[in-house]
């Protein structure tokens, strides 16, 4: 049996003749079948004002996740800034090292930072593809102690195998971290933290796929070209 819902009735109703406005529901839904059959095109637009409505609805609740969530996606002492620390505009990047988008978006990143002196890149530490993806991850954030974040990050995300664990420490030796050092700040209350907060954030956010940026007040998810990532710091220095 046909049934419509509350708000597909709504929807549908905006389709049909303004003089049913006046009318009850049951009398509306009578109407709307009847127009359903002489016009079955109006499922489409009801359809397309449903999802209209939705994508306003998700609009305004991202913006809002965004500016409760500010400080701590811009100021988290415990998350590594790669570029300017005191650049003028600052730009959040989840990812994972396991993400085959997240490594394709790697060199537009590089480029944006090497052409502006003046962007701030927080780096989020987001593993969600397995528990390799969680070892890569707290190895990187491990290299602080032995301030090598920054080179660790860069032959990671290069790196053309799958960032298994042997494969991450094999990189972090070539690199000349001490392994054993390395092991054990892995399991540190800051890599937790990190971890953790990055979690919090995406899920606060809505976050459901690496990479995942956010410039000043915009979430811009997915593997964005460099020509878009300097078109949204020219907006947001406007």
């Amino acid at each position: 049996m046909f049934r419509l819902t509350s708000a597909a009735v709504t929807a549908l109703a905006l389709a049909v003749p303004a003089s049913a406005q006046t009318m009850d529901e049951e009398a509306i839904k009578a109407l709307i079948l009847e127009t359903i059959r002489t016009n079955p095109e109006i499922v489409m637009e009801a359809i397309e004002i449903l999802q209209a409505r939705e994508g306003e609805a998700q609009a305004a609740a991202s913006a809002a996740a965004l500016a409760a969530q500010q400080g701590a996606l811009q100021n988290d002492p415990n998350a590594p800034v790669m570029g300017n620390p005191d650049g003028d505009i600052t730009i959040v990047e989840f990812f994972d090292y396991n993400c085959g988008y997240c490594r394709r978006v790697f060199p537009a990143v590089k480029e944006l930072i090497a052409d502006d002196s003046n962007i701030r890149v927080v780096m989020r530490e987001w593993p969600i593809l397995g528990e390799e993806s969680v070892f890569a991850a707290r190895a990187a954030l491990a290299s602080r102690k032995q301030g090598k974040y920054a080179e660790f990050h860069d032959a990671l995300m290069e790196n053309q195998g799958r960032a298994s664990q042997a494969n991450v420490l094999s990189i972090a030796q070539d690199l000349g971290l001490d392994i054993d050092q390395l092991r054990a700040d892995m399991e540190g209350a800051e890599v937790d933290a990190h971890i953790a907060t990055s979690r919090q954030l995406t899920q606060a956010l809505g976050l459901n796929g690496t990479p995942a940026f956010v410039f000043g007040d915009q979430l811009v998810p997915g593997a964005i070209e460099l020509g878009q990532m300097k078109e949204l710091i020219e907006q947001l220095r406007g």
